[in-house]
């Protein structure tokens, strides 16, 4: 489409932006806004943290494996239907969070909540159907920017809800919010993606032509270990806060957005420069600006220094770093076959949450009885350095190939 615009609420073009970031931001608004409530769902349900703690965990591997299945979809029969579908289907497993009797139960409907992640995946597969590679690098740094605003405020909105209403609280806005989503996506939405026609098994049998892009795993891996980074602090933060530095649900919902504030400078700088210094050099950057901000953190924790003001204080360059490397390499993954793109979409975003699931699991089944912060920031540390070796070697067969 060539980056063709239209007015907000006219289906007589592609969707505007503010769609777009709008249906990222709902995504990950419904992964961060229920962090300070963990506490006190665990002695609703009179279950142990660590057992609601997989809330995270469960969440975003469930995340992973949508995104499997609605790349293929999505490129068969359109990114709108899929899209509405989805968002009615986030609004029932909601309900079933908000009514759950017991942990299980709502343990099944926070995994189904995972169907969301068909916003963010056709989201950004949108802009690329529009796009062109380093314009869509830009464009998806500034979709992508509402799942930085959104996770910056959201902790500190569901710590204050779970203190006046109790937990369902910010179920209930989820699903309000839900329902304002679906409104914008049909009267916004136009089709964006040529349909393939194909049929589902048909799109599956073009993942090995992905799967066998090293460039195209290059991408994936370098997001996923920095992002990994990131959903490493999912897992493990919650606890830090509370049980190490002994902040309260509404402080530790303050202090925990303190990632999404350099997420939002990082998918700035993205939107400003990926078209002038080239995607790699961004995500690569990205990483060492990850590794660098964990990094310090580590030392300072060695040395006994540490307060929550360093720890959450030195999330910030994590964000920064993978508001740089994402949009980024998602645009690279996304450009290594460009017919592709919805499946590329997804499987990258699969191979991401798929990480980002065990990461988050193995930083939360680290922190115990009294133990520090340092396991969880040596995961963290660990992520960046692993990214920062996959996108070099994209570089180096970029080069080697004369791209």
């Amino acid at each position: 489409m060539n980056g063709a615009t239209n007015r907000f609420l006219s289906r007589r073009g592609p969707p505007h932006i503010a769609t777009l970031i709008i249906l990222c931001s709902l995504s990950s608004l419904s992964m961060t806004i229920i962090l300070p409530s963990l506490p006190g769902m665990a002695a609703y349900f009179e279950a142990d943290y660590r057992l609601l703690q997989l809330s995270v965990a469960l969440y975003l591997a469930m995340n992973a494996v949508v995104q499997i299945f609605v790349g293929p979809i999505s490129d068969s029969f359109g990114r709108r239907p899929v899209i509405i579908a989805g968002l009615v289907l986030f609004f029932l497993a909601t309900l079933g969070c908000i009514f759950s009797p017991n942990a299980t139960v709502f343990l099944i409907f926070r995994m189904a909540q995972a169907v969301i992640a068909t916003a963010m995946v056709l989201s950004r597969a949108a802009v690329r159907d529009i796009y062109d590679s380093d314009k869509a690098a830009s464009m998806i740094g500034y979709v992508t920017m509402g799942m930085a605003v959104v996770p910056m405020i959201a902790p500190a909105i569901g710590g204050v809800l779970e203190g006046l209403f109790g937990w369902t609280a910010s179920f209930w806005l989820v699903a309000a919010l839900t329902l304002a989503t679906w409104a914008i996506v049909h009267f916004d939405f136009a089709e964006t993606a040529h349909k393939s026609g194909k049929s589902l098994i048909a799109q599956f049998r073009e993942y090995p032509e992905l799967l066998r892009s090293p460039r195209f795993w290059g991408y994936s891996l370098s997001s996923g270990f920095a992002s990994g980074a990131f959903f490493a602090y999912l897992g493990g933060a919650p606890y830090v806060g509370t049980e190490i530095y002994n902040l309260s649900p509404a402080a530790l919902g303050v202090f925990f957005a303190t990632p999404s504030i350099g997420y939002a400078l990082g998918n700035f700088l993205s939107g400003r420069y990926s078209v002038r210094f080239g995607i790699n050099r961004m995500v690569l950057w990205g990483n060492w600006i990850v590794g660098a901000g964990v990094g310090l953190s580590v030392v300072l924790a060695l040395l006994g220094l540490d307060s929550q003001w360093t720890f959450f204080g030195l999330m910030i360059p994590v964000g920064i770093g993978n508001g740089m490397s994402i949009p980024n390499a998602t645009a690279g993954a996304l450009s290594v076959r460009p017919h592709l793109a919805g499946s590329a979409s997804g499987l990258s975003g699969a191979l991401m949450l798929g990480l980002g699931a065990g990461l988050s699991a193995y930083a939360g089944w680290l922190l115990g009885p009294g133990s520090s912060a340092i396991p969880l920031l040596l995961v963290m540390l660990g992520s960046a350095a692993v990214g920062i070796v996959t996108i070099l070697g994209v570089i180096r067969r970029e080069r080697a190939l004369g791209l």
